[in-house]
């Protein structure tokens, strides 16, 4: 074999690095980003290379040292997350047209007028409570339901029994016949601070078993400030993604409790996420398992928080005399409620509720929905520049408020 001159040069120092052209070589000049040795540097000899396993996920134990606290609380949580299934017929009447008498001849005096009935389906989330086969979700996940089927993480699927409903709260309650289920540790939601961690698991979109995190945004939101005046929940703010089907679902802090019931009811809230705190959600469902139905406090007012702004739009837009800007001003009493009863008045500013010194509608809310039915709350307000003391008994929510 006859070798040129810059061949045999290129071969002696191929020699010279520690490898034969066939084996260095190629690995040299296959290489994307080929490293250009300087005089300066070191030669590398090349150790031999250990064939690896194929790197897939599936076949990679996980060891206690690759698991961080997301994937601790979603092993710990997730088998007592289900998915829930409801059904409801849906019968829509057809136009008046067949009601014509002269319509009725074709299908006959005994028969109904035709109508088209449709079945409306959804799936949520839901979290089981306790070992025999109690289960919290969303009421708008359940509410009319004919038919609930709660399938459980091992793959099984059993039919759910609605115990009961809450609109107020968006709470609801389920039961399914099974034994020895897994439960959740319940947290608290008290001492929430924005900036910690949450972790949602639900099933978004029908993706069963999803974890997102994210971290507690805010505390305490007003029903108004959501944009669902009709409900009577002060909701955690999360930026953890809570989408349809993520409802019922749990939100959890970095040590796996639930601290509260994921609810997606903010239609197009794109980074936001709001959960019923698990106090509001546990007491609920304890009524709703007890009696079927919750008994909500009710004083009889509509009301608003001032500031120096909502102070000069009341004075626009009402009759009321407004002697400041801070505190809650009293826009309207309801006829025959247990405010009228106590003597409150439109214009009047809550000031104080026991001890509280009230700031905001928030403030009144968290107090009368925390009291028992019947309960007399001494109240301060501003009268006109001069304060008075009630004393307000609580009442029973009504169905319909006029």
């Amino acid at each position: 074999m006859s070798l040129s001159f810059k061949q045999l040069t290129l071969y002696l120092t191929l020699l010279s690095l520690g490898g034969g052209a066939g084996i260095l070589g190629n690995r040299y000049l296959q290489s994307e980003n080929p490293i250009r040795q300087t005089a300066s540097m070191t030669p590398v000899i090349p150790q031999p290379l250990t064939p690896q396993p194929s790197p897939s996920l599936s076949r990679i134990p996980i060891s206690p040292g690759n698991v961080n606290f997301i994937a601790e609380a979603a092993q710990k949580v997730g088998p007592a997350v289900v998915r829930i299934d409801a059904a409801r017929k849906v019968e829509t009447r057809l136009p008046e047209l067949f009601q014509n008498p002269l319509f009725r001849g074709f299908f006959g005096n005994e028969k109904p007028v035709p109508s088209d009935e449709r079945v409306e389906r959804g799936t949520g989330s839901g979290v089981i409570l306790s070992g025999d086969g109690r289960l919290v979700t969303n009421a708008h996940v359940v509410a009319g339901a004919d038919i609930v089927r709660v399938t459980l993480k091992d793959g099984r699927s059993l039919d759910g029994r609605v115990m009961g409903v809450d609109q107020l709260t968006d709470v609801a309650v389920v039961k399914i016949e099974a034994k020895d289920l897994p439960t959740v540790s319940l947290g608290s939601s008290q001492n929430l601070v924005p900036g910690e961690w949450a972790i949602a698991i639900g099933n978004p979109l029908g993706l069963d078993n999803t974890v997102t995190v994210g971290i507690i945004s805010a505390t305490g939101r007003s029903s108004s400030q959501v944009g669902v005046p009709d409900k009577r929940v002060n909701f955690i703010q999360t930026d953890a993604a809570i989408n349809p089907g993520n409802s019922g679902g749990p939100l959890l802090n970095s040590n796996g409790e639930v601290i509260g019931i994921n609810t997606a009811i903010r239609a197009g809230a794109q980074g936001l996420g709001f959960a019923i705190p698990i106090e509001t959600a546990q007491r609920v469902a304890n009524q709703l398992f007890d009696k079927g139905r919750v008994e909500h406090p009710f004083l009889g007012v509509q009301m608003v928080t001032l500031s120096p702004d909502m102070r000069r739009k009341m004075l626009q837009e009402t009759d009321l005399k407004i002697t400041q800007d801070r505190g809650v001003l009293i826009v309207r009493v309801l006829d025959k409620s247990p405010a009228e009863k106590a003597g409150l008045r439109a214009g009047d500013i809550i000031e104080k509720i026991g001890n509280l010194t009230v700031k905001d509608t928030t403030d009144v809310q968290q107090v009368v929905e925390s009291s028992e039915i019947g309960t007399a709350l001494e109240m301060e307000v501003n009268r006109n520049g001069k304060r008075q003391k009630l004393q307000v008994k609580t009442g029973v929510y009504p169905k319909r408020l006029n």
